[in-house]
């Protein structure tokens, strides 16, 4: 069989156990929801923002009482950066964090009369948004799905599942728009947050039974390994 052929080949199998894998997520997770607690639009923008490499959880903990005193993009925009970088501190990359969040109010105030876009190329021109964030935040407020948002969560199935030969969060996302029906894009993120937090989570163990490794069993012996250096790594058993 010619490279070419093995290659398409390759992708035929992915794209067949990418929706074997979706079709559950479908079936077990309806309703896309994040976890992160809000109240309103721009506190959602916010917690997203924060929870990049910091767990929802801890996020949560934060807003609890961070929620109270900010509520709209104009009191974030007002807020003096050194005061709301304390008020974070317990949150990693705080400092980035404080002024992303804080220039990102004062635009949308200035240029949006205070709503958050609606399209992925205006959520890219703001401070400390990305792709995965615009993805998550076009997904929970407008239910549009424009792409496939990749955490640490979808990295590690998307590895393990063997169904992207990348490390780059954006380039398994890609990996994924294009092994997946667009229809299902909104099923992925969060199923597979969902699933990694209350099913199978990220540390060693045996997941033999778990409903998805039963249907791919050798992610049962395909663990991802996270790395500063590479972006992470199958372990040798994963090969």
């Amino acid at each position: 069989m010619t490279k070419k052929n093995l290659s398409i080949s390759k992708s035929v199998a992915r794209a067949k156990r990418a929706k074997k894998l979706v079709d559950y997520l479908k079936k077990t997770y309806p309703k896309p929801k994040s976890e992160l607690k809000y109240n309103t639009p721009f506190q959602f923008v916010v917690a997203v923002m924060f929870s990049a490499q910091c767990t929802d959880k801890a996020v949560n903990k934060l807003t609890n009482s961070l929620w109270k005193k900010y509520k709209t993009p104009q009191d974030f925009a007002q807020v003096s950066i050194s005061s709301f970088t304390k008020e974070i501190s317990c949150i990693p990359f705080f400092r980035n964090k404080a002024r992303a969040v804080t220039h990102t109010a004062k635009i949308i105030c200035a240029q949006y009369d205070g709503n958050i876009p609606k399209t992925e190329s205006e959520l890219l021109m703001l401070p400390g948004i990305g792709y995965k964030t615009a993805q998550v935040i076009l997904g929970e407020l407008y239910d549009t799905w424009e792409g496939i948002a990749t955490d640490t969560h979808v990295k590690r199935f998307a590895k393990r599942f063997d169904l992207t030969d990348n490390t780059d969060l954006t380039k398994i996302s890609k990996d994924l728009e294009a092994l997946i029906q667009k229809k299902d894009w909104k099923y992925v993120n969060n199923g597979f947050i969902l699933y990694g937090r209350y099913v199978c989570p990220a540390r060693r163990h045996d997941c033999a039974l778990h409903p998805l490794t039963r249907l791919y069993p050798p992610a049962g012996s395909r663990w991802f390994v996270a790395s500063r250096r590479s972006g992470g790594t199958l372990d040798k058993s994963g090969r």
